[in-house]
């Protein structure tokens, strides 16, 4: 047991300092490239938050552990809505911007539903996995073509604010950022095998399903960088990079994390995920729309009543 709970606190700090690591080294890359900071923002940013997400569902799944993979993308989808974007409305309410509104948010719905229809037989194959791979391409190719088209003064000015370190990493020599990528993908790796490992040891002594495991702690551990990174924009005032990093970090989630791993060992299976655990996912990314057009912001009272679904979860599902 002490074993189990050491992998897993250690391989939450690998894939905390493994992420780091790897947007810092990917960032740098893509300014020398020639991206703007604000492109480089929406784009490697946002999504290298999700690596742990990726890394550790795509072990899973190599190793034969789809319930421990899909439970994480299902569970981590609930928990950026329900408790990162909660938490952050509590601290600061949050205002949201009309391309939200627009695009990204009916998008994120539009991608879960689709989840929903290609996981009826409880499984991914490697066309569906390729779709939507797919749909992730034309999600960020339509991101970078309305920031280049519609960049303001004020997003402008958000963004800079937020990105001033990573902007700095422009200068940042070559050898630096390839050790930077190659380490961080290794820690992140190692850090994955030891989290998913000390996780199924858990569900196994308490015999405690490793779906649940899935949607629960290994969800939870690999969003913490979503987390992190959405509080700090909320202190920040930069409310559009909180709730696009949810938001963002929910369509990556579904579109690239199953993309890639059911692409990899398709079919990817997860009969240990109920249709309660898809219909809860897909609600609460249902019910956000509402939230965000009612007054155009996510108030305290509106994290509260997300926190406490989340809550009501937990409960149902948690073994008794």
């Amino acid at each position: 047991m002490l074993l189990s709970v050491t992998l897993i606190v250690a391989g939450l700090v690998a894939l905390y300092y493994g992420a780091e690591w790897l947007v810092r080294g990917a960032t740098s890359l893509a300014l020398k490239l020639g991206m703007t900071p604000l492109i480089a923002g929406l784009t490697v940013v946002a999504f290298g938050t999700s690596s742990p997400e990726l890394v550790v569902s795509l072990t899973a799944t190599l190793q034969g552990q789809g319930d421990i993979a899909l439970g994480n993308v299902v569970g981590s989808n609930i928990f950026n809505i329900a408790v990162i974007l909660a938490i952050t409305a509590i601290i600061v309410p949050l205002r949201v911007e009309f391309q939200l509104l627009k695009f990204d948010t009916p998008f994120m719905i539009a991608s879960a539903g689709l989840f929903l229809w290609f996981f009826q037989d409880r499984s991914i194959d490697s066309i569906e996995a390729a779709i939507l791979f797919g749909l992730l391409v034309v999600y960020v190719a339509v991101n970078v073509w309305l920031a280049k088209r519609q960049t303001t003064a004020a997003v402008n000015s958000e963004y800079a604010s937020g990105m001033e370190a990573v902007d700095a990493t422009a200068t940042t020599p070559g050898w630096k950022i390839a050790l930077l990528l190659v380490i961080g993908l290794g820690v992140l790796v190692a850090g994955s095998k030891a989290f998913v490992s000390g996780a199924v040891e858990i569900a196994r002594t308490f015999q405690i399903s490793e779906a649940i495991i899935g949607l629960t702690i290994v969800a939870a551990g690999t969003s913490l960088p979503e987390l992190a990174s959405s509080l700090v924009a909320a202190m920040r005032k930069q409310a559009d990079i909180a709730i696009g990093n949810v938001i963002g970090s929910s369509i990556f989630n579904i579109l690239c994390i199953l993309g890639i791993s059911g692409m990899a060992a398709g079919p990817l299976q997860g009969p240990g995920i109920s249709q309660v655990d898809l219909y809860v996912m897909f609600g609460f990314s249902l019910v956000l729309m509402p939230i965000l057009w009612t007054s155009s912001m996510v108030r305290r009272w509106e994290g509260v009543v997300l926190l406490a679904g989340y809550g009501a979860y937990l409960a149902f599902i948690w073994p008794k």
